[in-house]
């Protein structure tokens, strides 16, 4: 059984996920509704949500902890480092959830303990 560790987290999303979430946005929407996207997630309010909901949610598969970026990751919440919240986009036309930043570091989270709570924004 794994060592239940205590993940902290800062307060607000980092600037730079908002430009992350946009990049990742237009994807998968038109420019126009990215940028609309992400303009709500910055005003949007602080929720949480545990990370296997999350995961189930977005439908996505867990990446491996051999991966660099979820390395990084573990890697602050060993050294008791803030992570910074996810944000995640409704998408009711596919009943999903997408995860526009933050899915290396649910992947981490997720490696130790899929139970943990996820602040993130969401609209």
């Amino acid at each position: 059984m794994r060592k239940q560790r205590t993940i902290k987290w800062l307060i607000k999303s980092e600037e730079h996920d908002y430009p992350a979430a946009k990049s990742y946005l237009t994807l998968i929407y038109d420019s126009e509704t990215a940028k609309k996207l992400v303009k709500k997630l910055r005003r949007a309010p602080r929720a949480e949500f545990k990370a296997k909901d999350i995961f189930r949610a977005s439908n996505l598969s867990l990446l491996g902890i051999s991966n660099a970026r979820i390395e990084r990751d573990r890697r602050k919440i060993m050294e008791d480092q803030s992570l910074s919240p996810i944000l995640l986009v409704r998408d009711t036309s596919n009943g999903k959830v997408v995860i526009a930043d933050g899915y290396h570091r649910m992947c981490a989270v997720y490696s130790f303990d899929e139970d943990a709570v996820i602040p993130c924004k969401i609209v």
